[in-house]
């Protein structure tokens, strides 16, 4: 049995490892990026902001982050792989701190491009959030949700041939009830809050909240036999 001290060194060893890797390629995080902010572009060029409601920019938004999430994400595991250095991997960590070691790198990567991409689509949507602080906390928990349920799915698909289109095509089921969620309290915040409107972004906080912990606790019952079969 692995001491948690031991647990949550090798968890942060791991994590460093693939930050040290990601600052050297840049690969994951350019390609995310990449994506985002074309897709925003593109959009915001061909269609008014002011023609779509508040809804239909929260939709457009988490479905930006959700593809760029698939385009960088599934990285996490296909780069031990494709070096050759799982084994060593295998050999140096337990399973359960690899798997958070992984999460927390998926975690960073993806809150960074939040970051710049959220930003990013309230100028060119030329939108002010009504309530800033729900739409924080929306992008907060719904990009841990994306990692929640990106990183197990990357680690199964890992070892399959055609990896990127395997990968959105298992983690868009799996994504879809935090995404919903994410999308509701992001168009709440948006719109502003009236009662009824507080109400429900206290609900749409609660799922994601209840959805990560739940998809983080199936991932660490199954991932010692995903990691390791």
């Amino acid at each position: 049995m692995t001491s948690s001290s031991n647990w949550g060194s090798e968890s942060l060893a791991v994590l460093w490892k693939d930050l040290l890797s990601e600052f050297r390629t840049r690969y994951s995080f350019s390609a995310v990026l990449l994506f985002s902010v074309t897709a925003l572009a593109v959009v915001s060029f061909s269609v008014s902001p002011y023609a779509l409601d508040p809804e239909a920019k929260a939709a457009f938004l988490w479905i930006v982050l959700f593809f760029s999430a698939m385009s960088g994400l599934s990285r996490s595991f296909v780069r031990e792989e494709e070096t050759r250095t799982a084994l060593a991997l295998r050999l140096s960590a337990s399973a359960d701190a690899v798997y958070m070691g992984k999460l927390l790198f998926n975690i960073v990567l993806q809150s960074a491009v939040a970051a710049i991409v959220v930003p990013l689509f309230l100028l060119l949507m030329d939108t002010r959030p009504a309530n800033p602080a729900l739409l924080t906390a929306a992008t907060a928990l719904g990009t841990l949700a994306l990692a929640s349920s990106s990183t197990i799915i990357a680690a199964i698909v890992s070892r399959a041939n055609a990896k990127g289109a395997l990968f959105a095509v298992l983690a868009f089921p799996l994504s879809l009830p935090g995404l919903s969620s994410a999308i509701g309290a992001t168009a709440k915040a948006l719109r502003g809050t009236m009662p009824e409107a507080g109400m429900g972004a206290v609900g749409d906080i609660r799922v994601l909240i209840a959805y990560s912990a739940l998809m983080i606790a199936a991932s660490l019952l199954l991932f010692d036999y995903v990691w390791n079969s």
